[in-house]
């Protein structure tokens, strides 16, 4: 099995967008992972997002980390908002041209949850089939009426019980108001980075990332 990851260059809405890519030799699916808000240094080297790539990749799937505008060695300023939709539209577009047959698993952490499900409605509206959404400590206070959740995948909210920078109650109440099929996974004696967690994290992701 392949584990080292290929630095690449995405073409960006507003320049290169530095990344992560992983090929596997029989791929079963591909995973696209969004890192954390980038003001309070997120970037794709976070731990949790390393948890989900390699949890990905132990599964058999292609992963794509990518950091967003302003970010490491990706060019412009941050947008903290749509522009970093952009641009995981751009990385995603950049992993489908290149496995234009794989399903398509989208996740996201912290501010990167928010990215990932504001994503999926775009890529749904394009006309993509997605596999499913994995949607961890999500900032659900930044999903907008324009940020439409895709509506055929499944999808999965994995929520720390002892949450420092996202409130609990912020994702329990959004998922109670939320129309839309979905599971809540809810991590007891857990913080927001998953300190001591991260095993957790990856035994609730990868058996459905292998659905």
């Amino acid at each position: 099995m392949l584990t080292r990851e290929t630095p690449v260059q995405i073409d960006g809405p507003v320049g290169q967008l530095e990344a992560l890519y992983l090929d596997s030799a029989e791929p079963k699916g591909l995973a696209l992972v969004c890192h954390p808000n980038p003001v309070q240094g997120g970037t794709m080297l976070n731990k949790v997002v390393s948890t989900l790539q390699r949890t990905a990749r132990d599964a058999g799937l292609v992963t794509l980390r990518f950091n967003y505008r302003g970010v490491g060695a990706s060019a412009g300023t941050h947008d903290m908002g749509a522009g970093e939709v952009d641009d995981a539209l751009a990385a995603a577009l950049w992993l489908r041209a290149r496995h234009p047959d794989l399903p398509l698993n989208l996740l996201g952490f912290s501010f990167g949850g928010f990215v990932a499900a504001s994503l999926g409605g775009r890529l749904e509206a394009q006309g993509e089939q997605l596999a499913r959404l994995f949607m961890v400590a999500p900032a659900v206070m930044r999903l907008g009426d324009e940020d439409a959740l895709p509506q055929t995948c499944a999808i999965t909210v994995i929520q720390p019980e002892t949450d420092e920078v996202i409130d609990p109650q912020l994702v329990y109440d959004w998922s109670s108001t939320l129309s839309r099929p979905h599971e809540l996974l809810k991590v007891a004696e857990c913080g927001h980075f998953f300190h001591g967690k991260l095993p957790e994290l990856k035994e609730l992701v990868a058996p459905r990332l292998s659905i």
